[in-house]
């Protein structure tokens, strides 16, 4: 089993969800990709966020709302 790719803490960012060993925002992904930046965009901005971590934040955010829906 793969370590989590991100967490909550009170200490960090008041218990905002955040990729683990950073104090980047998952929020700040889904903003870049609603803006249409790519993956790649994202990952030079915030280079503390290894693309292993972002891509497991998208497929757990597929998971939560579609948990029926199957990879391609």
């Amino acid at each position: 089993m793969n370590p989590p790719a991100v967490h909550r803490d009170p200490e960090i960012l008041g218990g905002t969800l955040v990729f683990v060993g950073t104090r980047v925002p998952v929020k700040n992904l889904f903003d870049y990709l609603e803006a249409g930046d790519s993956l790649d965009e994202f990952l030079e901005s915030f280079p503390s966020v290894t693309r292993e971590q972002a891509v497991a934040a998208l497929e757990l955010a597929r998971e939560a709302l579609a948990p029926d829906a199957h990879p391609a």
